[in-house]
C-alpha cells in the first residue's frame, strides 16, 4: 500500500482537536481489564490479612471510575480527579495516583485537546502532592510518570490507528461509489447509443408497416423495411462491440453527405419533397464535426418522419472559415400525433453531443416550420 502525507483532516484529528469515542472492540477489552483487575482487588482484600482496607477501596474506586471512559470521557477525568482529592485527605493517594497513570492511555485515546492539556497538568500536581505529602512515595513518583508516558502512548498508538481505520473505511466507500457511478456512466451509454443507432430504423419500419395496406406503395415499403431492419441489425452489432470494450469516445465512422443522403431518401419515400443547400462534403469540415452533424441528420430525419406534416424538408449545409452550421426545417404538422411515443431522448442527445463538440444547438418552431439548428467551429 502506497505511503501519502496526511490530508488536512488527518492532521487536524493528530492535533487532538476533537474526542473520539472507543470501537466495540476497545470497549469490550477495557471492561474485561476493568472486570479483572476490580476481582484481583476484591481477592486480595478477602484473601490477604491485615490489608489496607481504605487504599483497596480507594483503588477500587479509582478503577471503577475507569467505566465512565466508555462514554464521557471528560466526567470521567473529573470524578478521577475528585477521587484524588478525597484520597489524599485519607492518606491513601498513592494507589489513586497509579490509576491516574494508567487512565493516559484512555485520554490520550478519546480525550480532546482541552482534556488532553487538563489531564497531563492535573496528574503533574497530584504526582506534586503525592512527593510533598508522603516522602516514602517520592520513590515511586518517577515509576508513575513512566507508567502514565507508556499508556499515554498506547493510548495515541491506538488513536492514530483508528484514524488510520476510519480513512481506509472512507477510501473504500469513495471508491465503492466511484464504481457505482462507473457503471451508471456505462449504462448511460449503451441507453443512448442504442436510441441512437436503432430507434431511427425502428421509426422507419413503423411508417412503412403503416403503407402496406397501400398496393401502390406495397414494394416500396417492403424494400424500405428491409432496408431498415438490416441496417438496425449492423448497428446493433456495432453497439455490442463497444459494449464489449466499454464506452469509447469514438462513435459512427459517420459521413455527413451520405448521412444527408440516406435522409434525403427516406424522408422523400415517406412523400415529402427533399430540397438540399450547401456542400456537405466541403473539405473545411473536420473529422468530429461531420460524425456530430450525421448524428443530427440522423435523429431529425427520425423525428420528421415522426411527426412532420406535408410539405417541403430543407437541409442546409453552411460553411465558412470559422464555423459549419447545420440547418434542417420541416413543416409542422396541423394536428400533433399521439399515436407515437416520444421520450425527448433524442433532443437530448443531440444538444449533449452538439455541446460536447464546443458548438451551440437550437430547436423550435420557426413559422409554419420546425427548424432543427447546430453549429460547430472548424479549427
Amino acid at each position: 500500500m502506497s505511503l501519502r502525507l496526511p490530508s488536512r483532516d488527518d492532521q487536524g484529528r493528530l492535533r487532538l482537536n476533537r474526542g473520539e469515542r472507543l470501537t466495540a472492540v476497545e470497549r469490550i477489552v477495557v471492561l474485561c481489564f476493568l472486570v479483572v483487575v476490580i476481582g484481583i482487588d476484591i481477592l486480595n482484600l478477602v484473601v490477604t490479612s491485615g490489608a489496607d482496607l481504605a487504599g483497596s477501596l480507594f483503588s477500587l474506586t479509582a478503577t471503577a471510575v475507569f467505566i465512565l471512559y466508555l462514554w464521557w470521557p471528560a466526567t470521567a477525568t473529573a470524578v478521577l480527579g475528585l477521587v484524588f482529592v478525597v484520597s489524599v485527605g485519607a492518606g491513601e493517594q498513592a494507589a489513586v495516583l497509579f490509576t491516574a497513570a494508567i487512565a493516559a492511555g484512555l485520554v490520550l485515546r478519546l480525550g480532546a485537546t482541552a482534556l488532553v492539556l487538563s489531564y497531563a497538568a492535573g496528574f503533574l500536581v497530584a504526582a506534586a502532592v503525592v512527593a510533598l505529602v508522603d516522602s516514602d512515595e517520592a520513590a515511586n513518583i518517577g515509576i508513575n510518570l513512566v507508567v502514565a508516558a507508556v499508556a499515554g502512548a498506547i493510548g495515541f498508538a491506538l488513536r492514530l490507528a483508528s484514524a488510520r481505520g476510519e480513512r481506509l473505511e472512507q477510501q473504500l466507500a469513495e471508491r465503492a461509489e466511484q464504481e457505482r457511478q462507473a457503471v451508471l456512466a456505462e449504462r448511460r451509454w449503451i441507453a443512448g447509443e442504442l436510441h441512437d443507432s436503432i430507434a431511427h430504423h425502428l421509426t422507419v419500419v413503423s411508417l412503412h408497416v403503416q403503407l402496406l395496406d397501400d398496393p401502390s406503395a406495397r414494394a416500396e415499403s417492403q424494400d424500405a423495411i428491409r432496408i431498415a431492419a438490416r441496417k438496425a441489425m449492423a448497428d446493433l452489432r456495432f453497439v455490442i462491440d463497444l459494449a464489449d470494450d466499454g464506452p469509447r469516445s469514438a462513435v459512427h465512422s459517420g459521413d455527413l453527405a451520405t448521412a444527408i443522403a440516406e435522409a434525403s431518401g427516406e424522408i422523400e419515400a415517406a412523400g415529402h419533397t427533399v430540397r438540399t443547400e450547401g456542400a456537405p462534403d466541403d473539405a473545411r469540415i473536420p473529422r468530429m464535426a461531420e460524425i456530430v452533424l450525421a448524428r443530427i441528420v440522423r435523429e431529425s430525419t427520425t423525428n420528421i418522419l415522426k411527426y412532420a406534416g406535408h410539405g417541403d424538408v430543407v437541409i442546409r449545409v453552411e460553411t465558412d472559415d470559422d464555423t459549419v452550421s447545420l440547418t434542417m426545417l420541416s413543416p409542422l404538422a396541423e394536428t400533433p400525433r399521439k399515436d407515437v411515443p416520444s421520450s425527448g431522448t433524442g433532443l437530448n442527445r443531440m444538444a449533449e453531443r452538439v455541446i460536447g463538440a464546443s458548438g451551440d444547438f437550437a430547436t423550435g418552431a420557426e413559422g409554419q416550420q420546425w427548424r432543427v439548428s447546430a453549429r460547430l467551429p472548424v479549427t
